[in-house]
């Protein structure tokens, strides 16, 4: 597998330094499952295409440290179990497993040749035995009862709700990254939660530390909490989810 170069390991150091100061820190054995995972994603990348963003400086911020930063937000609640859905490349998934040796974490990816990659990903030291890739939609897992659902670049925050919700426990957390204005977004995703079982969306900006960082301005998370039991029906396959009730 191809060496990170300097400016990666430049610019995710000074990235660390920020994220240190709200608490989340890698050890060892956790840098060294995320650089594994970055070297894979070189070999993969050409002929994959899981990332559009693969200079040096890009997976180090606006990857890796971009995942990392919602740390503090995942450890607000219950955080035994995560499931990631729409993991393509691994983000937000596997560098929070990395930093967070004690999670049971699942990835879903419904493109195979992505799955492949994470299975690969999974099966380094530091993630084996506690990393589930599943090659399906998110709309096809049953009802769970997983503590966190995360979802990074994936759709709009209420079709985000409709799939998320179902698979949590009761107090279990949805946490969405997104950046930009999100007043529509998030409205809109405030009507879904109400209808699925959801508490009104939040909005959590990445801590000005890490956004000074890591050069992420405006990138934060949107979380929702279940509440109540999400009614049956739930999620709608995609096409009737075009129609909103909501």
């Amino acid at each position: 597998m191809p060496d990170l170069p300097f400016a990666y390991h430049a610019a995710l150091g000074v990235a660390l330094d920020g994220l240190a100061t709200i608490g989340v820190r890698l050890d060892p054995r956790g840098r060294q499952v995320i650089d594994g995972h970055l070297r894979l994603l070189a070999a993969w990348n050409p002929a994959v295409n899981l990332t559009a963003i693969m200079d040096p400086v890009g997976l180090a911020e606006r990857h890796v440290a971009d995942s990392l930063a919602a740390i503090p937000v995942i450890l607000d609640g219950p955080h035994r179990t995560l499931i990631d859905i729409g993991s393509g490349a691994g983000f937000p998934g596997i560098p929070i497993g990395a930093a967070m040796p004690g999670l049971r974490l699942t990835l879903v990816e419904s493109t195979g040749k992505k799955a492949a990659f994470l299975r690969v990903v999974a099966a380094e030291p530091g993630l084996a035995r506690r990393v589930d890739v599943r090659a399906e939609r998110a709309e096809a897992i049953a009802p769970g009862d997983w503590d966190v659902v995360t979802a990074r670049a994936v759709g709009a925050l209420a079709d985000l709700v409709e799939l998320g919700l179902p698979l949590l426990r009761r107090g279990g957390r949805l946490i969405a990254w997104k950046r930009g204005d999100l007043a529509v977004e998030l409205a809109a995703a405030g009507r879904a939660a109400q209808a699925m079982g959801g508490s009104p969306p939040w909005w959590r900006p990445h801590p000005d530390a890490v956004q000074d960082a890591a050069h992420l301005a405006g990138h934060g998370v949107a979380v929702i909490e279940k509440r109540s039991p999400t009614p049956e029906g739930y999620p709608r396959d995609p096409a009737r989810r075009k129609r909103r009730p909501w």
